[in-house]
């Protein structure tokens, strides 16, 4: 399937199941799933996962569940998880790495009746990650390197996340120059768009391309960090 683009009925849909939250409606509407968000979702990743090799050779993509996509069912088991079972807004990820993809630095996007949200890094870092972003902060050098990629990405119209933690941690004090880059639970960098933007195939890619192109230094930069991190 060549993607040319979601259908002008993917987000009506998308909104449909944020009215209509329950296994028995959506099961009654799983062809209007495939035909609306599963199949273009898995075209799209093919042919952008594609233009993202020019960007970084080494990304990671395969238009499976689990894989570049999400279930569409969430897990409401988990404690302080939301507990409708569907998700009304569809996440695609592209991650450099091995292990999980999610504590891989990647580009990430996820569109809704609300908003289409493009970012790349890792918004939130399990231990592993997290000890190793800190160790790479603690040198004065990198820290000010990862200040100015914020800086130059901020100039551009990006936003980076926000801050996780209030207090200093172990090993960082207020008399290190940027010492805030210790505050953060991840560190990534986004921009919201208008979700439409999903309609029209070629012009979403090229808006992507444009976007992680910019991003790309904090991209490199999150991924040498995962490189650091310490195997049990």
């Amino acid at each position: 399937m060549e993607f040319s683009g979601f259908s002008k009925n993917t987000l009506p849909f998308l909104e449909s199941i944020r009215q209509n939250n329950d296994k028995e409606w959506f099961e009654a509407h799983r062809t209007e799933y495939e035909e609306y968000i599963l199949n273009p979702s898995r075209a799209f990743v093919k042919e952008f996962g594609e233009h993202l090799m020019a960007l970084e050779p080494t990304i990671n993509f395969s238009p499976k569940i689990n894989k570049s996509l999400f279930r569409i069912y969430r897990d409401t088991r988990r404690m302080g998880a939301i507990k409708v079972p569907l998700k009304h807004r569809i996440g695609i990820i592209f991650w450099q790495g091995n292990g999980s993809r999610m504590q891989n630095s990647s580009f990430y996007l996820h569109f809704s009746p609300d908003e289409l949200f493009v970012a790349v890094g890792v918004r939130w870092f399990e231990k592993p990650m997290l000890d190793a972003y800190r160790d790479y902060i603690k040198d004065d050098g990198r820290r000010a390197k990862l200040v100015k990629v914020l800086k130059d990405l901020e100039a551009k119209g990006y936003k980076t996340i926000e801050k996780g933690y209030k207090r200093y941690p172990k090993g960082f004090s207020s008399e290190m120059s940027d010492v805030d880059l210790s505050l953060y639970k991840g560190m990534a960098t986004y921009k919201v768009l208008d979700p439409k933007l999903i309609e029209n195939g070629d012009k979403l890619i090229d808006t992507l391309y444009k976007i992680y192109e910019e991003m790309l230094p904090l991209q490199q930069l999150v991924y040498e960090i995962s490189l650091r991190v310490k195997e049990d």
